[in-house]
Order: structure tokens, then sequence, then C-alpha cells
């Protein structure tokens, strides 16, 4: 049961990537391209950042689902979020932030906290949840937490 638990944590992080977010982008390749080119100053960026971006959500989070390098993969997906929260999710310009009624700003920040709260998680993942535990990660950035071990590891 701990294997299908630990495995079940670990999917929920990376579900809305993989499959969900990396299948967006491939079969509705031109309107990501669309979406890129919000921040693109040319259409083959825009191009670019999607396969950058296809390319982050599937390694990334099939590290961070097997256990490979998980705490890199884990670090690369905090920053992918916090930059598409910064990048695509600017509730400030839309100038309708308002409390009540209607409100495209206040849609947007929604989604830039749920951004930055799943970068939380990454973290989480990354640096473990002690301050002792953040040494290993810059003692062997590569390495993995072992994420699917049933001996208990020492800080």
């Amino acid at each position: 049961m701990s294997l299908v638990i630990a495995f079940g944590i670990r999917l929920l992080l990376v579900a809305l990537f993989l499959p969900f977010s990396a299948m967006d982008k491939i079969v509705n390749f031109r309107g990501a391209v669309g979406q890129a080119g919000e921040i693109a100053p040319s259409r083959t960026l825009a191009r670019a950042l999607i396969f950058a971006g296809l390319a982050v959500e599937i390694v990334m989070s099939l590290g961070v689902l097997t256990g490979v390098a998980d705490r890199m993969a884990a670090l690369v997906l905090a920053g992918y979020c916090m930059a598409t929260a910064v990048l695509w999710k600017r509730f400030w310009a839309q100038g309708d932030f308002a409390f009540t009624g209607p409100s495209k700003g206040r849609d947007l920040f929604w989604d830039f906290l749920k951004n930055f709260a799943l970068a939380g998680g990454f973290l989480l993942v990354t640096f473990g949840t002690t301050a002792a535990s953040v040494d290993r990660f810059f003692a062997d950035p590569f390495g993995s937490t072992h994420p699917y071990s049933l001996a208990e590891t020492q800080p």
C-alpha cells in the first residue's frame, strides 16, 4: 500500500502536465503557438517555446514519477510553473481586478496562485520537508529521493 500511495502522490503532482497539458499542446498545437505568441516576438520562437514546454512537461514529469533525478526534475517543474504564472497569468495587466462581479483579472489571479502552489509542491520533492534535507539536494542535485524504497533514509 505504501508504494501505491507514494506513486499516487507523485501522479497527482504531475497529472496536470502528463498527460493533460502535454496532450493539449499536441492536439491543439496551433492554439498553443498562438498563446505562446502573446509573449514571443516571432512565430518561430513561439513554436520553440511550445516544443520546450512539451519537453519539460513530458521528461520532467517522468523523472518525478519514476524517481530518476526526481529532485532536479521537480526543481525544473517548479521553475516552469512559476515562469508560466508570470508570463501567462498576468492578472495585473487586465485592468479589471474586481472583488465583486465578473473579473478576468481575478480569474487569472487564482490561476497565478495555483501555479505557485504547485511549484511549492515540486519544491518539497526537490528539497524535502526539513531544513536538514536541503543539503542533500545541493550535495547531489541529480540524485534520486528513492521514492519507492521501503527503507527509511537517514538525513
